[in-house]
């Protein structure tokens, strides 16, 4: 058996998806990008293979994606995440529905718009200081005394979300602080967050046109309550994959099964 790997390193976080020749996911993995991109996604990659029983030289090709794409020179190949991206939208359940995908990263936020055969027609991105993005949701919780994956479920309890209006998590955060001085709950504090962020999101959507079907991914997509939020902001539901967090690395992994193919690699297929 012959595989594919797929590395997607963000600015907080490596994913690893490793697939099979049928393109099955065989393996996969997720690690804090930290300080040192090369060291830990080596060693990302190393423990992956450690518990799948996999071998490095099981792995034919290996194409690496993201913001530190091209600090892991062992890397037979690098894309931009947007092409992963819209290559990872276009698998599974959704193959041949997607027209537009909404990534919400640790730092940056993106709408990729697809034409009718999947490529990239068009895309835009946020400033990294917008408080549109992971790291605004991660601050949020920090300073509620949360872990992030609690904000989901809270946010169903509010009965008014609050305004933010701050565009830069600094100042959000000053301003979420002074919202909780004032008396106000966590949970319209937490829906306020999810709707800012969804706010920002559609109006960067409206740069380049939405278009059915809407596709979010991003590690942010498992928060229930970011979903409800751009949900409405959209006026239309959203596709959610199963692991949001892994698209854009398994869509690289499925680019280097690709690029095995057009250098006449057997494949089964």
């Amino acid at each position: 058996m012959r595989y594919y790997a797929g590395i997607d390193i963000g600015s907080t976080a490596i994913k690893i998806v490793v697939l099979d020749e049928e393109e099955r996911i065989a393996a996969r993995h997720a690690a804090p990008t930290g300080s040192h991109f090369h060291r830990n996604t080596h060693d990302a990659l190393q423990l992956l293979l450690a518990r799948s029983g996999l071998r490095r030289g099981d792995i034919v090709y290996l194409t690496t994606t993201g913001y530190g794409r091209k600090l892991f020179t062992e890397a037979d190949e690098s894309v931009s995440e947007i092409t992963a991206n819209a290559a990872g939208a276009g698998a599974g359940r959704a193959a041949g529905a997607v027209r537009t995908i909404i990534n919400i990263g640790g730092q940056d936020s993106k709408v990729i718009l697809l034409d009718g055969g999947g490529h990239v027609g068009n895309f835009a991105m946020n400033d990294k200081c917008a408080a549109g993005t992971g790291r605004f949701l991660e601050m949020t919780a920090r300073n509620l005394g949360l872990d992030v994956e609690e904000l989901g479920g809270l946010h169903r309890n509010a009965a008014t979300p609050l305004t933010i209006n701050s565009t830069c998590t600094v100042f959000a955060e000053s301003e979420i602080i002074s919202l909780l001085a004032h008396g106000h709950g966590r949970d319209e504090i937490i829906a306020g967050v999810h709707y800012s962020i969804a706010r920002r999101i559609v109006r960067l959507a409206k740069r380049i046109g939405i278009e059915d079907a809407v596709f979010f991914d991003g590690g942010p997509a498992l928060n229930a309550g970011m979903v409800a939020a751009l949900e409405d902001e959209l006026m239309r539901t959203v596709i959610v994959p199963e692991l949001p967090q892994f698209t854009t690395a398994q869509g690289a992994a499925l680019l280097a099964r690709s690029a095995c193919i057009g250098r006449g690699d057997q494949v089964s297929v």
